[in-house]
């Protein structure tokens, strides 16, 4: 172990780094795209401005954070994999590191519960969770729990999502007749098996899930496994600084090296974040804008499935309107992170050398 953790109520190491992204301050912007595959989040880095350089850095944890400029708007493309613990530790540990509002839309697959086609766009205006029910037996049936739970519906930003769906539909390539459908509901779920409805070898209770949630929430159109958790924390942050209490045990890690960082390598400087506490004007205080695109990947009606040549063509489009829809979004410049230090700053950067947190 070479660095060592300063807190383990919030992990970083001493020059600020989080515990599994391994960000600081200064290499996430407040524009943020985040992903499930390294392969979309380094075909939508190659739409990046060639100046300044790339910044990237892939954690021991599996996270890559890309961050750079569109068309001169500092941007981050954050791929975090799948599920809710990863969304969690994205919005959470992504927050510690910004000044200001946080903007943020997932760029994801799904199945589509509806007759839309494969290769649709679905943009949710809210999402629900499902959730598998730990409490219920299921070895055998259990009169006195449901097998699957369902929460009520948290949603997007209206005005991100909004912004959104115009960006989408001014950068759809005049060869594309593929359909934008807005004003949805999603669910999110804890699996991607069973509280989806699939069958497999496992006995899940689910035969009849799919049917139970589009006759229990209006418009039900998508299911995937992150949506719901980055609107929940969005709508829940209230941007006031909390208290914390250093732990003197340091826990385990590994140094970090990133492919380039804003603040010369060698340096152990630390950048606060610093927030408003409780008894400031709650206008100033940042906030957090989350919205979401869906590509249907899958109809749970139909069973097709889509090709890889359509993949390509529908992350190539919506890429860039997801770009579009961030940096046109307006943010007031007070409300933005410093760029004094930051990688997408004056500091000339160094040739990257590509390492693992």
């Amino acid at each position: 172990m070479k660095d060592r953790i300063q807190d383990a109520n919030f992990p970083k190491t001493e020059d600020g780094r989080v515990y599994h992204l391994g960000i600081r301050a200064g290499e996430v912007a407040n524009r943020i795209i985040t992903v499930g595959s390294m392969s979309r989040a380094e075909g939508i880095a190659k739409m990046l401005d060639a100046s300044p350089k790339l910044f990237s850095l892939y954690s021991e944890r599996g996270f890559l954070t890309i961050t750079g400029c569109y068309k001169s708007v500092p941007v981050s493309i954050v791929c975090i994999g799948m599920g809710a613990p990863n969304a969690d530790f994205f919005i959470r540990e992504v927050r510690e590191c910004l000044c200001g509002d946080m903007l943020v839309i997932r760029l994801g697959s799904c199945g589509c519960l509806t007759d839309l086609p494969v290769g649709s766009l679905v943009l949710p205006a809210s999402s629900v969770a499902c959730t598998r029910n730990v409490d219920f037996d299921f070895t055998s049936f259990d009169p006195w729990e449901v097998p699957y739970r369902l929460s009520k519906p948290v949603s997007a930003d209206p005005d991100l999502h909004r912004a959104l769906h115009n960006a989408l539909e001014a950068t759809r390539p005049p060869s594309l007749n593929t359909l934008v459908v807005s004003n949805t509901v999603n669910a999110s779920t804890d699996s991607f098996y069973s509280s989806q409805g699939r069958q497999t070898s496992f006995q899940d209770h689910n035969a009849s899930l799919i049917d139970h949630l589009k006759a229990t929430v209006s418009g039900l159109t998508t299911l995937e496994m992150e949506t719901f958790w980055i609107f929940h924390l969005a709508a829940s942050w209230r941007g006031v600084k909390q208290s914390s209490s250093a732990v003197n045990p340091p826990l385990a890690t590994v140094p970090v090296v990133p492919a380039f960082s804003g603040i010369p390598s060698g340096t152990s400087e630390k950048v606060e974040v610093l927030l408003p506490g409780l008894d400031q004007d709650t206008s100033s205080r940042p906030v957090i804008r989350a919205a979401a695109a869906q590509m249907v990947f899958a109809s749970r009606s139909s069973q097709a499935f889509i090709s890889p040549d359509q993949v390509n063509e529908l992350e190539r489009w919506s890429g860039r309107g997801v770009l579009e829809a961030l940096v046109n979004f307006g943010v007031a410049p007070e409300r933005l992170h410093p760029i004094a230090g930051s990688v997408w700053g004056s500091i000339e950067p160094s040739k990257p050398s590509r390492a693992l947190l």
